[in-house]
């Protein structure tokens, strides 16, 4: 069977479903990665085949336009206006090379993306089966609040319950409502009936396509009221490639004294980095802390830093984080998860969108102090909550723990096993599915 699973974002979005083609390829089936141009290299050092989604996400998170999203934590009115407002221009193209990079495909994995207008569609178009990949709980339900909403304090007791359901509701509306012109566009040049007669949108959100949450069972358990075809999987971790060595530098640093702080942003900008890293570093000397700093994509500079504090471009979580005491971190969803993996205590920053959600969650599994929000941001503030992580024994043993378990997880391998299981019957029970023109 060849799978094509579509993916585009950062890194920390990509990331996951290039660790699910590679499973795909493990099973025995051929699996293309349809996903931007930065990640060619990564994908052809493992073999993977790719397909080309233009576009550079690093691009759309620099300007005033994606500093007023990042600053609308909240506002999920503004939140989603600034979004669509960023993605509008590239979106025609987006659906073109997402229909060039289903030639010759039997099946579709969809991330993210899935839930934007253009991917489903073009399944749908194509006559080809599709389930959904996701990195964030976006299915109703009463156990928690929608990841881009606010929660309700806890002591509103059984009144949450009602609002969280609410909440998932309210968003998923909102999302469609400002791409619905866009969906309607696309859906009319590939000649679609309207959503509420499409079969294949029932199926993927009522019926039995399967919707995979790519993260651990321990860190948001699956809850009691989500359809039975959302499963959660355990987390999709991509492993270093055996020949990474790391730089001389880099080695020689973490022997030259205790295991140092991590700090990185992943692919978040600001409008002044120079000062958030001048913040970073005063909370750095406060705590009395080394530190490894992912300088220079964005957030962060590498210029001027003190002695006690290594910049660097990139390295493997899997080998750098366990190495460390803390890692300070913007809870992105593929940062949060690296971090919980190597079982060192989190200092979650969230910056946008989902990220309040994460550094929420792991602060009440008891493996991170409470969140500082970026916009709250003080070298005092933080350098006690460093301080927290790096000292509390308690933290670090329940860091530990949980990093165990997660460890033993096989979440690509599940996910593989779904995806084959499901693309397996619908070739059975429908020999006529295809690709075909639109």
């Amino acid at each position: 069977m060849h799978i094509t699973v579509i993916a585009v974002g950062s890194r920390g979005d990509v990331q996951p479903y290039i660790a699910l083609a590679e499973g795909l390829r493990a099973a025995g089936h051929n699996a293309r990665v349809a996903t931007h141009q930065e990640f060619a290299p990564l994908l052809a050092g493992r073999g993977l085949e790719h397909a080309l989604v233009r576009g550079n996400p690093r691009d759309l998170l620099h300007g005033p336009q994606a500093y007023s999203m990042m600053s609308a934590q909240g506002n999920p009115l503004r939140f989603l206006r600034e979004f669509t407002r960023l993605l509008a221009p590239g979106a025609a193209r987006l659906v073109q090379d997402a229909i060039a990079a289903c030639e010759g495909t039997d099946a579709l994995v969809l991330s993210n993306a899935g839930l934007a207008p253009g991917f489903c569609d073009i399944a749908e178009a194509l006559r080809l089966p599709c389930c959904l990949g996701l990195l964030q709980p976006f299915l109703p339900t009463r156990d928690f609040a929608s990841p881009f909403l606010r929660e309700l304090p806890t002591w509103l007791g059984r009144a949450r319950g009602p609002y969280n359901v609410l909440s998932h509701h309210t968003f998923l509306w909102l999302f469609r409502r400002f791409f619905g012109r866009l969906t309607r566009i696309v859906r009319r040049e590939m000649g679609l009936p309207s959503l509420e007669s499409s079969e294949q949108h029932r199926s993927l959100l009522t019926g039995g396509a399967p919707i995979m949450f790519a993260f651990s069972p321990s860190v948001v358990p699956r809850p009691e009221d989500w359809p039975a075809q959302a499963q959660v999987t355990g987390y999709w971790f991509l492993e270093r490639d055996a020949g990474w060595q790391p730089p001389t530098e880099l080695t020689e640093f973490l022997a030259a004294g205790p295991p140092p702080v991590y700090v990185g942003f992943g692919s978040m900008t600001v409008p002044d980095p120079a000062q958030l890293t001048a913040r970073i570093t005063e909370a750095l000397d406060r705590a009395g802390q080394r530190a490894i700093m992912l300088a220079g994509s964005g957030a962060l500079l590498a210029d001027d830093l003190p002695e006690t504090v290594l910049p660097v471009e990139s390295a493997p979580h899997d080998w750098l984080l366990p190495r460390t005491a803390a890692v300070v971190h913007h809870c992105g969803a593929g940062t949060t998860a690296a971090g919980l993996r190597a079982g060192v205590p989190s200092v979650p920053v969230p910056f946008f969108a989902d990220q309040p959600f994460w550094a929420r969650t792991i602060h009440r599994l008891g493996v991170a102090p409470r969140p500082v929000p970026r916009r709250r941001l003080s070298a005092a503030r933080l350098a006690r909550t460093i301080t927290q992580a790096v000292t509390d024994q308690q933290m670090r043993a329940r860091a530990a723990d949980l990093g165990e378990r997660i460890r033993a997880e096989a979440g690509v391998t599940r996910a593989v096993e779904i995806v084959v299981d499901y693309f397996g019957r619908e070739q059975r029970h429908r020999p006529e599915r295809g690709p075909a023109s639109p």
